[in-house]
């Protein structure tokens, strides 16, 4: 298949600039069949997710947390600089995206600019840019080094880094809603958003209805954002994300095979991490697994998942989940009706083809 396979025309109004204001109040689009055997879309609230999870089924999340990843600079000639961090590399070193007229060339410097309501310091610190670096054929990266610990300058200087379509500046909202209730491990520079549906109330009725959770994690990485360029979708090079995934996670998926369950991915994250264990044998490493129709899934038998951009990598992926032309019905269908889309938007459930 072709990159224009997987276009579609998105009112810009549908794009979800902000979260409601309950978690769990957003709409749900289950893809199912009709009697002849086509895809049929019923309209739900997410909270009737718990209708279609079955007691012996499992629901696997992703347990990573957005860290304040970008970051804003000077350049020594006094030009302005973004820094979007990709991944924490040592306690003083991270590779990032740079976004500048000009990058600095290795060992150059770069000066942070606070934000207005924190008190900076007198002199705010320096990165240092120290070169390229080569992350899975994607050049587009540079090692920084830090002056002092990379997590606590992050911490003081760093911005929550919102996905490009959302336009205002992160605020306290974001700061609480742009992390799932299930995020433990910091690393990511994008929430896992199917997740983000999720409240404490609805996960005790989960429980209480005897469906079993675990969570693997993975760190959502800058590439996420990077658009496929070819039309060739083969020559398209899947960005690296670091993932791990626990013995007891493993245990929970084979007894709830042996029982007859579903294994439940929540978000594309969840049935990257596992389907890249499926195939490498792996419970820790980098994975750049790039799911298009065709692929074999040996895992996941559900997901739960939001709206995808146009031509992304994650609408080739739910597309080779449930079907290319469920997915295209499913989203005119989402259209036509108004569905939220994107990082803050509705959600879909979805049964393996």
């Amino acid at each position: 298949m072709q990159l224009s396979d997987f276009n579609y025309d998105l009112p810009a109004e549908l794009i979800a600039q902000h979260p409601l204001a309950q978690r769990s109040a957003s709409r749900l689009l289950e893809l199912g069949k009709s009697a002849d055997g086509g895809p049929e879309c019923i309209d739900r609230s997410f909270t009737d997710i718990v209708q279609l999870i079955d007691s012996n089924d499992l629901l696997i999340f992703n347990d990573t947390r957005v860290i304040p990843a970008r970051l804003f600079a000077q350049k020594e000639t006094g030009g302005h600089v973004e820094v979007l961090i990709e991944r924490i590399t040592g306690p003083n070193q991270a590779i990032a995206q740079i976004r500048a007229s000009k990058v600095p060339k290795p060992g150059g410097k770069i000066r942070l600019l606070a934000h207005s309501d924190l008190v900076a310091p007198e002199t705010p610190p320096e990165l240092v840019v120290n070169g390229r670096v080569n992350l899975g054929g994607n050049s587009d990266f540079y090692e920084i080094i830090f002056p002092d610990n990379a997590m606590a300058v992050l911490e003081r200087y760093g911005e929550l880094p919102l996905p490009p379509y959302i336009s205002h500046t992160p605020d306290e909202e974001d700061a609480n809603r742009y992390q799932t209730v299930m995020a433990q491990k910091p690393g990511a520079v994008a929430a896992p958003t199917a997740g983000l549906h999720f409240d404490e109330a609805l996960l005790k009725r989960l429980r209480d209805h005897g469906v079993q959770m675990a969570a693997i994690t993975l760190h959502v990485g800058a590439g996420t954002f990077t658009p496929v360029r070819h039309e060739d979708l083969a020559l398209h090079q899947m960005h690296h994300e670091w993932f791990s995934i626990s013995k007891y996670t493993l245990e929970a998926i084979e007894r709830t095979k042996q029982n007859q369950g579903k294994v439940i991915a929540v978000g594309t994250t969840s049935i990257r991490t596992l389907e890249s264990y499926a195939i490498s044998g792996l419970l820790e490493g980098e994975t750049n697994l790039f799911i298009t129709p065709g692929f074999e899934f040996k895992v996941v038998d559900a997901l739960i998942t939001n709206f995808h951009l146009p031509k992304s990598t994650l609408l080739m992926l739910v597309s080779a989940f449930a079907g290319v032309d469920a997915i295209r019905y499913a989203y005119a269908h989402a259209i036509r009706e108004r569905y939220r889309f994107f990082s803050y938007g509705d959600a879909m459930f979805l049964l393996r083809t």
